[in-house]
């Protein structure tokens, strides 16, 4: 599990759809998930830290959470499948016990930001759904494997062969 933060919300230049974009703690990774507009504009007061007279729809979600005995712990992006995300809150109350409920990750990234939980995202949905945003570094280390690569000798192989060989025989 990849955490990640909520970068902001930007629009589809083709189509006006928000996306919300999530960014690693390294800022090498972001991944842009188009969401409806009641939840982005939900990310965005939460952003902006603006605030209304009565709770809107996220808000009342983490006050039921709360009010049952649970906080929200933190929430996962788990899967995509056919350009949708597929999320899971997960709630933890004083004994430990641990709720699994599934959700939209637009509404589960809603939630989480208003407690500052956590928002874990699959090595799967990484690598399927996410844009490098460092290609200067990414070009650095695809140079450095080059020359690694290029840096190895047969010899190498021969020597993790026996110590390989040497390993399976003490077992």
């Amino acid at each position: 599990m990849i955490e990640m933060k909520v970068m902001g919300i930007a629009l589809d230049t083709r189509t006006g759809s928000p996306i919300v974009v999530l960014h690693d703690k390294a800022n090498r990774k972001a991944l842009p998930i188009w969401i409806g507009s009641a939840e982005a504009s939900a990310i965005i007061r939460k952003i902006e830290n603006l605030t209304v007279s009565r709770p809107m729809t996220h808000d009342l979600i983490i006050n039921i959470i709360e009010k049952t005995g649970y906080e929200l712990d933190h929430i996962e992006i788990n899967d995509v499948e056919k350009e949708t995300y597929y999320a899971t809150l997960f709630l933890k109350n004083s004994e430990g016990r641990i709720l699994e409920i599934d959700s939209r990750p637009s509404d589960a990234i809603a939630a989480a930001i208003r407690v500052d939980a956590p928002i874990l995202v699959t090595a799967n949905v990484i690598s399927n759904g996410s844009v490098s945003t460092d290609s200067a570094k990414d070009e650095e280390e695809a140079q450095e494997f080059k020359k690694f690569v290029q840096s190895i000798k047969p010899s190498d192989f021969e020597k993790l062969m026996k110590d390989n060989d040497r390993h399976e025989s003490d077992q």
